[in-house]
């Protein structure tokens, strides 16, 4: 890959340039992507792989405690000792005694210690190891629009070639709010007043001639009398009673005592 003035990384956050040639699920198969590009003497300075929809994982590796910060501690600066003992062993006399076995365990005694100081201060609110990493959805490959349509033939060997960048959705246009007409205010109600109720008096049964009413005979108890209302008179057509043709009896005559 060759250092010219197209492939210097930006300084300053700025959007990647080009054309989208493939798509890829993972990022072993973007980097298989650019790889075959490098086979083929495609000029990879041109090229960019860009992860969408980035999300931090932190993968959880094992509890923490006492014992496994130091036996972490002692082991990390047991490899610092060993770096600075090589470098003194470089510069030491001949002959004399190698500071090697001295560094590595100075420098391990150092990271256990400071290992252990920064567990206990974190008062049990971290109480376990992890490992973080940054991963995408999706890894597309861009390429300069100059050489977009030589990566898209090399790429269709490995597969996942595409076309151009994805269509962006138009923005839905505002909606207008639109004047309704003008409807006049509904006339009130009119009321009508009600009819009062007119009361009807039960109808009494006929007497027979010759008889009286328990109330119209004298001496005898009986719930006085309920006054009477004038009803109201109904006109209704008058029927005229069936007229029986038969012959006259004569009532028979009394016998003597």
């Amino acid at each position: 890959m060759s250092f010219s003035g197209q492939s210097r990384i930006p300084r300053t956050p700025t959007p990647p340039q080009g054309e989208t040639v493939a798509r890829y699920d993972t990022y072993v198969e973007a980097q298989r992507a650019v790889d075959h590009l490098a086979d083929k003497s495609f000029p990879v300075q041109m090229v960019t792989i860009v992860g969408a929809d980035l999300r931090m994982v932190e993968r959880v590796t094992g509890r923490l405690s006492y014992p496994r910060a130091a036996l972490g501690g002692f082991v990390s600066g047991a490899w610092f000792g060993l770096f600075v003992g090589l470098l003194l062993t470089l510069f030491s006399e001949p002959g004399g005694s190698s500071p090697l076995l001295a560094a590595i365990l100075i420098g391990g005694a150092f990271g256990l210690l400071f290992s252990v100081l920064t567990y206990s201060l974190s008062r049990g609110r971290r109480d376990f190891t992890s490992s973080s990493q940054i991963v995408a959805s999706s890894y597309a490959v861009l390429c300069r629009a100059e050489k977009a349509h030589q990566a898209r033939q090399l790429l269709g060997e490995v597969g996942g070639v595409t076309q151009g960048w994805p269509e962006r959705v138009a923005p839905a246009a505002p909606a207008v709010p639109t004047a309704s007409p003008a409807v006049p205010p509904a006339a009130p109600p009119t009321t009508v007043p009600a009819a009062p109720p007119t009361t009807v008096p039960a109808a009494q049964p006929a007497a027979r001639p010759g008889t009286s009413t328990p109330t119209d005979r004298p001496g005898q108890g009986g719930p006085p009398a309920a006054p009477v209302v004038d009803a109201p008179v109904v006109d209704e057509p008058v029927v005229d009673a069936p007229v029986v043709d038969g012959p006259v009896q004569d009532a028979p005559p009394a016998e003597p005592r």
